[in-house]
């Protein structure tokens, strides 16, 4: 689903904007915590449907609570965009919960438009303890995940068992396969999300991170890039297009494109969310029943995935903020969840959900993703977030097309972050 998937999924935006104005600005500023009423609940690209029985079960047990489904653009960028314009607008602000991006939670706290929630009010102990850290922001908790991801690397296990080959642990494998193996099936080698947008941060972060690199420190007050572990991550990207085994046209592709690519039979290893898998694996698809999936490669062994998914925040000018909690509760219960996974196909929260044995029969490639998302890492924390991506976005793009060095990227990389960080 596309409003997951931007960041990578990323990731759009979920939305719930309580309809019943009731309360006063200044009591919303106060943050009281009495008030129930109807909810509208706002998602871009809700392609598989899943989502409205989810809330027909929370509208039967809560009329008076009562949520509608209204849907926002399905570009995460774009969603960010239109929800920050309006939470700038203070008490005239629409917007009561929000379903962000992993990495937007430090910005949306830092700048005051989300209140901080207390811990023992939600399960956090039953999730995955990566996916916690993403919804917290100088030491409180501002958000509960509701979703999470983790890049995994697909691959036609058809072509390897032909070849005698086990699918890459490391990036020296992925290379020589992607370059030899790949042509003699009439086969692109790898591709990823390198159109200049959030998914290419993130590419760009897990090469970063698999060469035991990081870009930024002490929640974005540190710039920590210029470094030979960052030279080595973007010069493995930028090697790819040169050498060929990363064809130019995967410098247009998001997830959608890169997953229509790899299910229409034209790569041998595509690096994306965990719903490519199951739109590869689906009837209709030409490989169907050729799909692998392992973690991503690094260096000199399994790589590092950037954490991805969505936590729900509750507004600052939250109008019935006991409502809001409680659809949050209701959204990361364990039923729900599991609901979130079999009609979704969105990776869960819940640790336990990982370990049933019919999911796994139904989704083999839990396992896997459990391994990916226990060793993942967010992307850079910084309050002006968006200006990191974007520099990080420009900067990427010019080494892969050969417009900078691997090594002048990452000196330009520094500076542009260094000027962003003390703003």
């Amino acid at each position: 689903m596309r409003w997951i998937r931007a960041a990578g999924r990323g990731l759009l935006v979920l939305v719930v904007v309580l309809a019943g104005y009731v309360a006063s600005g200044a009591q919303a500023r106060e943050g009281a915590e009495g008030g129930r009423g109807p909810l509208t609940l706002a998602t871009a690209g809700d392609l598989t449907g899943y989502l409205g029985p989810l809330l027909e079960g929370w509208n039967r047990a809560h009329p008076d609570e009562r949520v509608t489904l209204v849907e926002l653009p399905d570009s995460a960028d774009e969603t960010r965009a239109q929800m920050a314009t309006d939470l700038r607008g203070g008490d005239r602000s629409r917007f009561d919960v929000l379903n962000i991006d992993v990495n937007w939670t430090p910005e949306f706290a830092a700048a005051g438009w989300i209140r901080p929630l207390p811990r023992d009010r939600f399960p956090l102990g039953a999730f995955l303890p990566p996916v916690v850290g993403t919804a917290t922001y100088a030491g409180r908790l501002y958000a509960v995940p509701y979703v999470t991801n983790a890049g995994l690397l697909l691959y036609r296990k058809d072509v390897l068992a032909k070849e005698g080959l086990p699918p890459p642990r490391t990036w020296a494998e992925l290379e020589r396969q992607a370059r030899t193996v790949a042509p003699e099936y009439g086969l692109d080698g790898y591709a990823g999300q390198f159109l200049p947008y959030e998914g290419l941060t993130v590419n760009a972060a897990e090469a970063v991170y698999s060469a035991g690199g990081t870009i930024l420190g002490d929640e974005g007050e540190r710039v920590t890039v210029d470094s030979a572990a960052a030279r080595e991550g973007i010069g493995f990207l930028a090697r790819g297009v040169r050498e060929g085994w990363i064809p130019k046209e995967a410098l247009t592709y998001k997830e959608e494109e890169s997953k229509q690519a790899f299910q229409d039979g034209r790569l041998l290893f595509l690096r994306n969310w965990p719903y490519a898998y199951v739109g590869a694996s689906a009837e209709g698809s030409r490989v169907a029943g050729k799909v692998g999936a392992v973690p991503l490669p690094g260096p000199d062994g399994p790589g590092t995935s950037v954490l991805g998914g969505s936590n729900l925040a509750v507004s600052t000018h939250a109008r019935h903020p006991d409502s809001a909690a409680r659809l949050i509760a209701y959204l990361t219960s364990e039923r729900v969840q599991r609901q979130v996974l079999t009609r979704g196909a969105l990776p869960p929260v819940r640790a336990a959900l990982y370990d049933d044995p019919g999911l796994v029969r139904k989704f083999p490639y839990l396992p896997t993703l459990r391994e990916s998302v226990l060793a993942a890492a967010p992307r850079p924390k910084s309050p002006h977030y968006g200006q990191v991506s974007l520099a990080v976005q420009a900067v990427v793009h010019d080494a892969m097309t050969g417009r900078q060095t691997p090594e002048a990227a990452v000196r330009r990389l520094a500076r542009e972050l260094a000027a962003i960080s003390r703003r």
